[in-house]
């Protein structure tokens, strides 16, 4: 491994467990087991190595998703997500810490993968309603708010977890899909039972109860 991806690797792993605003310089090279010199030859600073780990990140993530891309169906969106979960984790102290992503080094980086992942599930709808598994949109904007939310619940999965305590990985792909759903035609409703299981389809989550808030008027 070559040093820069050495201390890329082992910055990555500290600023996870530590904290990006609680790591200094010295304690980078500890973490990469070389001096504070040959540190600052390769990474003049901290904000320059969170670039280079963002960089790499994005990198590893758009190389991804050019399979998914080719061919937009929901087995990719699915896929996806999965995706999107994966590097949270790999790269936590990214998507956890509101002035990390908000870092002046790689904000402009964030909201442009931000809109091109909504742009990515706005095709994935296009090409659910071109093969008939979705509905075709009745109500102007539905759509959009969809593939804003599917984004947004991928998004802050983790941070949702870290929150609430829930480790559960498969809940976010389950909520995700009770929101679309609703939209699928039947042809897709079938199509979608062949590929996950009549028994993933059936267990999506506890059923409604219309009762429990019966005491509340609007």
């Amino acid at each position: 491994m070559e040093t820069k991806e050495k201390i890329i690797e082992a910055a990555t792993q500290l600023f996870n467990e530590k904290g990006y605003g609680s790591v200094n310089l010295k304690g980078l090279a500890q973490a990469a087991g070389i001096s504070r010199g040959n540190l600052t030859y390769h990474f003049k600073n901290k904000e320059i190595l969170l670039a280079a780990i963002v960089k790499n990140m994005w990198a590893k993530i758009d190389q991804e998703k050019q399979k998914t891309r080719q061919f937009p169906t929901f087995e990719n969106m699915r896929n996806q997500t999965q995706l999107v979960y994966k590097f949270q984790k790999k790269y936590a102290f990214v998507f956890l810490d509101n002035n990390v992503r908000n870092h002046p080094t790689i904000k402009e980086e964030f909201k442009a993968m931000i809109e091109q992942t909504i742009e990515d599930f706005r095709k994935m709808i296009a090409f659910g309603i071109q093969l008939g598994n979705l509905k075709k949109e009745t109500i102007p904007g539905t759509y959009y708010s969809l593939a804003f939310s599917v984004w947004m619940v991928s998004f802050y999965w983790l941070s949702q977890q870290t929150t609430r305590d829930e480790c559960m990985e498969t809940s976010a792909e389950k909520v995700l899909w009770g929101m679309i759903l609703p939209h699928m035609t039947e042809k897709g409703i079938t199509a979608f039972k062949q590929f996950f299981g009549a028994g993933f389809y059936e267990q999506l989550g506890e059923p409604f109860d219309v009762n429990q808030h019966s005491s509340v008027h609007f």
